[in-house]
C-alpha cells in the first residue's frame, strides 16, 4: 500500500499487530491505579451527557478499561469492538471478573458488523492514528450513530512535544524501566498522530462535514455530530 498523506483514505501499516505478548504488555502498561483513575473520572464525564439506556459503542477499546468502567454505571448498553483476539479476550475477562455486560466483539472500524443508526455514542480513544482507512473509519462511524448522535475520538496530538510527553508518562506512575519504554513509544506514535488542522480537514472530508478539536497535554479530542 503506498502511503498517503494524513488526511487520504489509507495509511500505510507500520505497527506490529497487538496480540499475544504485545497485547498483554500493553494492557499492564495501561492498567496501573493512574489511569484506571483517569478511565473512571473520564467515563463519569460522559456520562453525564447520556441518557439513561443510550447505546455506546467503543471502537478499539484494547483491554477494555474505560468500556467497563462505562458498564459500572449501570446506565448504558455498552459495546466494544477490536481487531485483537487478544484485546477481546482480555476485555471480555475482565468485564466477567468485574460483573458487568459489556458485548465485547472481534471486527475492524472499517467495516463493522452493526446495523445503520443504532449508537448514541461512539467513543475511540488513543486508536485512531494507527487506523489504515481513517474517511472509511469515519464513514462507518457516521454510520452507526444514530442521528444526532456523537462520536468522540480522543488520541495523540502531532503537536505534543518532548516535555509533555514526560509529564504525561509522569502522572502514569508506573516504573522507570516502563517509563522509559513509554516515552519512547510516545515519541514513536506521535509520527503517526494528526494535528488539531489536520483532524479538522479530515473532518470536513467525511460525511460528518465538520467537527470541533480540543487540545490538552499531549492530547487532542474530536467530537462529531451526526446532523
Amino acid at each position: 500500500m503506498v502511503q498517503t498523506p494524513k488526511t487520504g483514505q489509507s495509511r500505510r501499516k507500520l505497527l506490529p499487530e497487538m496480540e499475544g505478548f504485545s497485547a498483554r504488555r500493553y494492557a499492564a502498561l495501561r492498567g496501573t491505579d493512574a489511569q484506571l483513575q483517569i478511565c473512571r473520572r473520564e467515563a463519569a464525564r460522559l456520562a453525564a451527557s447520556l441518557a439513561d439506556g443510550a447505546a455506546v459503542l467503543e471502537v478499539a477499546p484494547g483491554p477494555g478499561y474505560f468500556a467497563v468502567e462505562l458498564a459500572k454505571l449501570g446506565r448504558f448498553d455498552v459495546t466494544g469492538l477490536d481487531v485483537s483476539r487478544t484485546f477481546v479476550e482480555l476485555a471480555a475477562g475482565l468485564a466477567e471478573r468485574t460483573a458487568v455486560t459489556v458485548d465485547f466483539r472481534l471486527g475492524d472500524v472499517a467495516a463493522m458488523p452493526f446495523g445503520d443508526d443504532q449508537f448514541d455514542l461512539v467513543i475511540c480513544q488513543a486508536a485512531f492514528k494507527n487506523f489504515n482507512q481513517p474517511l472509511t473509519a469515519l464513514s462507518e462511524i457516521h454510520r452507526v450513530l444514530r442521528p444526532d448522535g456523537r462520536a468522540i475520538i480522543q488520541d495523540m496530538s502531532a503537536d505534543a512535544d518532548g516535555v509533555a510527553i514526560r509529564t504525561e508518562v509522569a502522572g502514569m506512575q508506573v516504573g522507570r524501566i516502563a517509563a522509559l519504554m513509554t516515552r519512547a513509544i510516545l515519541t514513536g506514535l506521535r509520527r503517526r498522530a494528526y494535528s488539531p488542522g489536520q483532524f479538522e480537514q479530515l473532518a470536513r472530508r467525511s460525511e460528518f462535514g465538520a467537527g470541533t478539536v480540543t487540545t490538552e497535554g499531549i492530547g487532542l479530542e474530536v467530537t462529531l455530530v451526526k446532523a
